[in-house]
């Protein structure tokens, strides 16, 4: 299932629209809360598809009876880009256990590359609810190889993946590769897709726009 949080306007499009524009992509501080806000936002959405109990409160007059997680999902994010939205989801779901995978792109040429894995650190997934996030699923290879490396720690139960621009080539891909159960929010779908394989109009890279540039080696 795909949700594109952009067919209901909502503030989100405002931090979209933001996190686009040339000129304000120069204030490293803004981009990375941009992040982090559409990142919160995106959790509570998010939350409305987990499972829930009710729970007594006692309060200073009496007991409340509220809807409460049955239980907190594992937050995953991709290195570098994801940090920011990350950050955001932690706020929202902010007793999660965490889980964090290095990847990255390993050009050959251009235009063909493969998808390194180098670093992984997770808790216990086996029957869990798995939120994993990153800025821009170009191909969706990298979203795919994390999943499949985050497995070594057990299957969940539920995958959610959160992204903030998606192609559609990379949501058709997923949608093959993925569990059938996988649900999938972004809050934008873009169009085209280069030769090189970035996003068009996109946003440029998160990553440098987020924590500054990086030499390729």
């Amino acid at each position: 299932m795909i949700i594109n949080l952009s067919s209901t306007p909502s503030v989100i499009g405002d931090y979209l629209a933001d996190m686009r524009n040339v000129k304000t992509q120069k204030d490293p501080l803004r981009f990375r809360a941009n992040l982090s806000r559409i990142g919160s936002l995106m959790g509570y959405e998010i939350s409305k598809t987990l499972e829930f109990k009710t729970k007594s409160v006692k309060t200073p007059l009496g007991t409340a009876r509220e809807k409460v997680l049955v239980e907190q999902p594992v937050l995953a994010t991709i290195l570098r880009a994801g940090l920011g939205m990350h950050e955001g989801l932690l706020h929202t779901f902010d007793r999660s256990d965490n889980a964090f995978v290095s990847a990255y792109r390993k050009h050959e040429t251009e235009e063909k590359f493969d998808i390194k894995v180098e670093y992984m650190a997770a808790p216990n997934l086996e029957d869990r609810s798995l939120i994993i996030s990153d800025p821009m699923l170009a191909t969706g290879k990298s979203m795919f190889a994390v999943y499949d490396a985050l497995l070594q720690n057990g299957t969940p139960q539920q995958t959610i993946i959160a992204a903030i621009i998606s192609s559609p080539e990379a949501l058709e891909y997923l949608q093959d590769v993925m569990p059938k159960n996988t649900v999938i929010f972004t809050a934008a779908i873009d169009k085209e897709l280069t030769a090189q394989s970035y996003i068009v109009p996109g946003l440029g890279d998160a990553g440098d726009l987020a924590y500054g540039e990086k030499l390729d080696r």
